[in-house]
């Protein structure tokens, strides 16, 4: 199978890219996601090896902090059975839990933050999903191209 690139968003104060350096092993499952499109990428596309992007939203500046990869592929998502999880989905069972969650490992943290504004300067990044108006999904697909010009601006 084609590898695949992806570029997944976090809130930094809820788990930043060094949360997942500092964890054991430096890898972590992605858990709590609780979109459909999102969920079906984790599900049916996400394969071990698969480099990640992983982007700090919702904080400022916004941008592409450091790569991922995924060592594990879609498994179920337990949290969405915990009552006293924030990720609780009460139409969830053991026998019908439609959430999945992949994990990934840390590989490095770039030297600088890939801001929304370099990214918007740079002409082979314009179809990026990312920098589509009103694109909020936390798990997106990023184009082989897409991947080596931002690896290509990191130094890589």
């Amino acid at each position: 199978m084609t590898k695949r690139h992806w570029l997944m968003k976090t809130e930094p104060d809820a788990f930043s890219i060094q949360d997942l350096q500092n964890r054991p092993g430096k890898k972590e499952h992605w858990d709590g996601v609780r979109n459909y499109q999102a969920r079906n990428y984790m599900r049916d596309d996400m394969q071990v090896g698969d480099p990640v992007l992983f982007y700090h939203s919702s904080c400022q500046p916004s941008g592409i902090v450091g790569l991922a990869t995924i060592v594990k592929s879609g498994y179920p998502d337990p949290s969405a059975l915990n009552p006293e999880s924030k990720y609780y989905d009460p139409k969830a069972s053991p026998s019908n839990n439609v959430w999945v969650m992949v994990d990934v490992k840390f590989v490095r943290q770039f030297p600088q933050i890939l801001t929304l504004d370099i990214l918007r300067q740079i002409p082979e990044l314009e179809k990026m999903v990312l920098l589509k108006r009103g694109m909020r999904l936390s798990i997106q697909p990023v184009s082989s191209e897409e991947f080596a010009v931002i690896m290509k601006l990191v130094g890589n």
